[in-house]
């Protein structure tokens, strides 16, 4: 089976994209804090946004929501039949082939086809077409999966011991061919995202921790308590609000940057 048929089936019959950044902790979590570091980095609208890899268009919604030209582009069809339908401008594509013109864009969010694009050539062209379509002086902003996360999340879920060869695989080279969670993905350390960004020509790279050290109570929460009422100690304060302060904080520390689940790394076009 190719990348992109994988791709299709997983997010077409096995996994709901459109609920997914509402539907957990977890994702509750990635969500605010993806738009809380655009934030920081986006010029002021109105500006021209390209979205790519952005599925069914939840970020694509807030951007235009805030005053953004925004345009789509995802691999899977029903993700771009799931944007449009919500008013974003959307075309089904490849990160690696962008169909926009030269210098089109303010900015660019890669949100996926860096995890998904397991051949580190792939991730060089989607990188390439993304600083070919954006402005001097933008930023392209990027989603990666922290090579740990596997490690730390199976353990917490107490799956480690019934996962351990792929766990092990991930942690030796960023991916594995048994992986059963997301199709045909890689995972990066930190140290390989900004060189991958900085050999691409970007300058002033940051990489940030997205879901920071507090990711992990939602990972846990999710895996234990998503059918059954939280205890009283985790119902207050809100355990949101304490896991999303909590990334906020270590964003002060650089260190932490690795304890991350989900990393987030922004670049400047020269």
């Amino acid at each position: 089976m190719t990348t992109q048929l994988d791709i299709e089936a997983h997010y077409t019959t096995r996994h709901d994209e459109a609920t997914r950044l509402s539907s957990t902790l977890k994702g509750r979590l990635e969500q605010a804090r993806v738009h809380d570091l655009l934030t920081r980095y986006l010029p002021e609208p109105p500006a021209v946004v390209a979205d790519v890899g952005g599925g069914p268009g939840v970020h694509a919604s807030w951007l235009k929501d805030r005053g953004y030209e925004v345009e789509l582009l995802d691999p899977v069809q029903h993700h771009v039949e799931q944007a449009t339908a919500a008013g974003i401008s959307a075309v089904q594509g490849d990160a690696r082939r962008l169909p926009w013109e030269n210098e089109y864009f303010d900015a660019v969010l890669l949100a996926g086809p860096m995890y998904h694009l397991p051949e580190a050539a792939d991730r060089r062209l989607a990188l390439r077409e993304a600083i070919r379509v954006i402005r001097p002086g933008g930023f392209i902003a990027v989603v990666a999966i922290n090579r740990a996360a596997n490690l730390i999340g199976s353990m917490l879920a107490n799956t480690l011991l019934l996962r351990r060869g792929i766990v092990a695989d991930i942690l030796e080279t960023g991916f594995s061919p048994d992986n059963d969670r997301m199709a045909e993905t890689t995972y990066h350390t930190t140290t390989q995202l900004r060189t991958e960004l900085t050999n691409a020509g970007l300058r002033s790279v940051t990489v940030h921790g997205l879901t920071g050290p507090g990711g992990w109570l939602t990972v846990a929460i999710d895996a234990h308590f998503r059918d059954v009422p939280l205890p009283e100690s985790l119902l207050e304060p809100d355990p949101l609000k304490t896991a999303l302060e909590c990334s906020r904080l270590a964003d002060r520390c650089p260190e932490l940057t690795p304890s991350s689940s989900l990393l987030f790394a922004v670049g400047q076009r020269a």
